[in-house]
């Protein structure tokens, strides 16, 4: 049963749609990116959104040394690898190469970010700001952990 904005499927939801609205957004873009028709979008999101949660941290993990010098620059490298791979292993959905994949996975990248605040959730998943979330205040007067940055 879908209760709200706090549901995690609802939320599931939202951040697929997010996600394809991004691809979509690339594909009109970028000269080198396309896609057949929806089913083919759906399973490029889906499995975007699978190598984001299980290869992405390891990649980021590895390449943290790049990452750290190139000034988060690799992140959007890592995220371009993974878009040219989805663009290997999906038929109907094509990637020219790699600054086709960079420049796809960058406009994927702020699509993301943009929607994700528009719409009052942080791109991890969370309540973002105006969301209700509380923020510093609300997480001490909870007992959660505490980490300021």
């Amino acid at each position: 049963m879908v209760r709200g904005m706090n549901s995690p499927l609802l939320g599931l939801i939202l951040r697929w749609l997010v996600l394809a609205l991004g691809v979509a957004l690339a594909a009109r873009i970028v000269p080198g990116i396309h896609y057949a028709d929806g089913e083919t979008l759906f399973l490029v999101v889906v499995l975007l959104s699978f190598f984001n949660a299980v290869l992405r941290p390891l990649l980021v993990l590895f390449t943290l040394p790049f990452i750290l010098l190139s000034l988060g620059l690799g992140l959007v490298v890592i995220n371009a690898c993974l878009f040219l791979l989805v663009g290997k292993l999906v038929t109907g959905f094509t990637v020219d190469g790699f600054w086709s994949a960079f420049f796809g996975a960058a406009i994927v990248g702020v699509t993301n970010f943009a929607l994700s605040r528009l719409i009052g959730r942080r791109p991890g998943g969370g309540p973002g700001p105006g969301a209700g979330g509380g923020g510093k205040k609300a997480r001490r007067e909870s007992g959660g952990d505490v980490i300021d940055v």
